[in-house]
């Protein structure tokens, strides 16, 4: 899965690729927000990304995009 996070006072968005279900990323978010706590999530590399829930903007997700190489259209 593809996700995008924005966050307040920032211009450029956070993106991550995570093997996690929609569901289970959706439920962190929310967990996070109503304990007004910490947005914890790891990408497909084992890295992991931490954002105040105060400080979400907006989380979007989706499948996780096929990048093309080459010239090809």
């Amino acid at each position: 899965m593809e996700v995008k996070i924005g966050v307040q006072d920032t211009a450029r968005e956070i993106v991550l690729e995570s093997e996690e279900t929609p569901e289970a990323i959706s439920k962190a978010v929310e967990a996070a927000i109503g304990k007004d706590g910490l947005l914890t999530l790891t990408d497909e590399r084992g890295r992991q990304v931490m954002i105040p829930a105060n400080k979400i903007a907006y989380v979007e997700i989706s499948p996780a995009s096929s990048r093309r190489v080459g010239f090809g259209h």
